[in-house]
């Protein structure tokens, strides 16, 4: 295939080129003025942006790539190659079955749990053959589960043991690092010196660290901190999970300063940041971990005791953090009535307060804890932009991949359709925080280089053929907070591995994503 006479951009930064990219197989072939056959299909790339697949750092697309391998609203974004297994959830390893889906994001318990080790996990995602590539982290948060439960503690020596030889199983099975979901339920428990010791197994196999800091609310800053000296503990390279903590600018400065001072000190900390004005979460996380234990009569009862509701209005978490005015519940089974609304509006309607209607919610939906969601209102446009423009920020989507047919249809996660549409719509075309080839950049060839993709990221001669062509003035996001599951606008063609996956802005029914490996020492 050849594109001829497109805006090409590769990925470096660099100011583009008007130029044709041959690619043959799955290689791009030539980039120039060719020499082809007479009979080389041609795409007319005139006023079009041709550039590297974009790269999605911060993906929780895991379990749904098994359930719907099209990947639909990150193809029709551009998006190539997503990075799996954030913030302490992930299908990989899972040592603990009946626990393993209160780390998953997606409906695992609908459609089942896949294999329990990495490589399976990996045999299970080729088998389906996903249309974009995935590379994984090894979760935290299974690992946890496995050896120490819902207990919040830190872990014992021979638990400690035990995710050790878990988190080393799936390194060598081709994770390409650690990641820590630390403000979550599982994960609030372990201690600092325990993930040193995780990291610093990640690091001698060449993985690097990724974590969802500890406390993103009144001790941002420490939790930054932390995550550094991690890291510098553990000899790991850093990648801190969408950076911006919900505590207004002058703590984001601060957060931002503390990891440009890492990296002057030796320490390549990179960070990432969503496209979204607020957080999205399950409703359990209100409560610890062991206080959902059981089957759904059981936490019911335990849910609805007077003793544990005094417990649970003195356990801080993600979510009563920021205050029940910004919580919005999305979506519950039992009360669907209140979805859009926030707990303040809730309350008023069932006659109590904000706190004891989110643990009635909760207990209502106690048959299935994954499906009630809510938003957390906790940032500002300014805020977003701040962050992206600090020099090692990366975009990233803290989604699923979604399709808005097929048996995702009815799932819901916001950013899944707009991430990478509305940082090019906002931060380039409409406000030009960030030139195309600035923008490339940081959705292509920064991401390459972080997560060591050599053939990733960049328009070269060699190179795989992941490569996208879009119309500029016209990508963008059509996904609302009302109706978020539509489809992007704007992006023309994407090739995969040179599979030729969205022509003319429609899918070909063709797949050809990559089950990736980490690179070892």
């Amino acid at each position: 295939m050849l594109i001829r006479g497109g805006e090409v951009h590769d990925g470096s930064g660099r100011a583009p080129v008007i130029a044709d990219v041959l690619i043959e197989g799955d290689r791009i072939a030539a980039i120039g003025a060719p020499e082809i056959p007479a009979d080389t299909p041609c795409i007319d790339a005139a006023g079009l942006v041709v550039a590297p697949g974009f790269i999605d750092v911060h993906s929780h697309s895991d379990y749904t790539l098994l359930v719907d391998p099209r990947a639909a609203s990150s193809i029709h974004q551009g998006v190539t190659l997503e990075i799996v297994g954030n913030c302490g959830h992930g299908c990989a390893p899972i040592t603990n079955a009946a626990l393993a889906p209160l780390a998953i994001y997606g409906p695992a318990t609908e459609h089942g749990l896949p294999p329990g080790s990495m490589a399976g996990y990996f045999e299970r995602l080729a088998t389906v053959r996903p249309a974009i590539n995935v590379l994984t982290l090894a979760a935290n948060g299974q690992l946890r589960l496995g050896a120490v439960g819902l207990a919040s503690r830190p872990a014992a020596r021979g638990e400690r043991d035990a995710m050790g030889r878990a988190l080393h199983e799936a390194l060598e099975q081709g994770a390409a690092g650690l990641s820590t979901g630390l403000e979550y339920a599982q994960e609030i428990g372990a201690s600092e010196d325990e993930v040193v010791e995780l990291a610093a197994i990640a690091a001698r196999a060449g993985g690097i660290y990724a974590t969802h800091a500890r406390n993103r609310d009144e001790a941002a800053l420490p939790a930054i901190e932390e995550a550094i000296r991690t890291a510098e503990r553990a000899g790991a390279r850093l990648q801190i999970s969408h950076l911006t903590p919900r505590s207004g600018m002058d703590t984001i400065e601060r957060c931002i300063e503390a990891a440009l001072a890492a990296r002057r000190r030796g320490n390549p900390v990179h960070f990432d940041m969503h496209t979204r004005v607020f957080g999205f979460t399950h409703l359990k996380n209100i409560a610890p971990a062991a206080m959902l234990e059981g089957d759904a009569a059981e936490i019911r009862a335990r849910l609805c005791d007077p003793a544990t509701r005094r417990q649970l209005r003195a356990h801080l978490n993600i979510i009563t953090r920021v205050g029940f005015d910004r919580v919005v519940l999305v979506r519950s089974a039992a009360r669907p009535e209140f979805a859009g609304l926030s707990f303040v509006e809730i309350a008023e309607r069932l006659g109590t307060d904000p706190h004891e209607a989110a643990i009635d919610i909760l207990a209502a939906d106690a048959a299935d804890l994954l499906h009630p969601m809510v938003i957390l209102k906790t940032y500002t446009e300014e805020q977003l932009r701040r962050t992206y423009l600090a020099e090692t920020c990366l975009i990233g989507s803290d989604a699923t991949a979604l399709a808005p047919d097929g048996p995702l249809a009815g799932e819901v996660f916001y950013g899944a359709y707009t991430w990478a549409a509305w940082f090019w719509r906002r931060m380039v075309r409409e406000t030009g925080s960030f030139t195309r080839a600035a923008a490339i950049h940081r959705l292509a060839g920064m991401p390459a280089d972080v997560f060591a993709l050599p053939e990733r990221g960049r328009i070269a001669t060699g190179l795989k053929a992941d490569v996208v062509v879009f119309d500029p003035d016209r990508f963008g996001e059509l996904g609302t907070v009302e109706q978020p599951n539509r489809l992007a606008t704007g992006m023309r063609h994407v090739f995969v591995n040179g599979v030729h996956t969205l022509a003319e802005g429609a899918q070909t029914g063709a797949r050809g994503g990559e089950v990736l490996r980490g690179r070892r020492r």
